[in-house]
């Protein structure tokens, strides 16, 4: 962190669907020193187009939002600005969501029910380019990773069918199972049914594991 950084205050986005929970970070924040409010947002739309036109030093976003997951707009917001900091914040303990977490870029995933003066510690160490994700996340994420990008046990991505392929494809793009089925014509369960054939086929068990699988194959193939 350069001097110019330490000498004035952290520059923080809040983003969260709840108008009474913003208020309540804010004032947390406030009665701090060394933070600075800059933004609210309470959509996931919201928090990426205030990021980038505000650029604050940290963005604490709810991982849960009405529009898009707080995750993809964390992807955004590293992808167009791989300087802005963005430390998850969600009342629920999610394994996928940690995992996503930390493949779209956030620096932090952190539980709502941590204490006042952790949470403001943690927006401090996250702005001044400190990591909170654990090492042992960390090192099980980076093998899984690994074991993803290298094939996995399973059959591979070249015994997907047409229309499997197709809507792995639309889950690297982030749909949801609905958004899915609206965008090919088909029953929700339908959907489902192959989704559960292509986690097989890949040997994954999550959406973000088979994204991770597709995008890495998609960008040796066009290597």
């Amino acid at each position: 962190m350069s001097k110019a950084m330490q000498q004035r205050p952290l520059k923080v986005m809040i983003v969260d669907d709840h108008e009474v929970v913003r208020m309540g970070l804010r004032m947390l924040m406030e009665n701090q020193g060394g933070l600075r409010i800059v933004g609210e947002a309470g959509t996931a739309a919201e928090a990426v187009e205030m990021s980038l036109s505000l650029r604050p030093d940290v963005v604490l976003m709810d991982v849960r939002l009405p529009d898009e997951s707080g995750i993809e707009a964390c992807r955004k917001i590293r992808s167009a600005k791989p300087g802005i900091r963005v430390l998850m914040l969600t009342s629920y303990s999610d394994d996928e969501a940690i995992f996503s977490s930390i493949l779209a870029g956030a620096s932090g995933y952190l539980l709502k029910r941590l204490e006042a003066e952790q949470l403001y510690r943690a927006v401090i160490d996250v702005g001044q380019g400190k990591s909170l994700l654990d090492p042992t996340i960390n090192q099980a994420v980076i093998k899984r990773i690994q074991e993803i990008c290298n094939g996995g046990p399973g059959r591979g991505i070249d015994s997907l069918t047409e229309r499997e392929r197709e809507i792995l494809k639309l889950i690297a793009a982030g749909l949801t199972n609905r958004e899915i089925a609206d965008r090919i014509y088909l029953s929700e369960k339908t959907v489902r049914n192959y989704i559960t054939s292509i986690f097989d086929k890949l040997d994954v068990s999550h959406r973000t594991e088979a994204a991770v699988y597709y995008l890495k194959r998609k960008k040796k193939e066009e290597e």
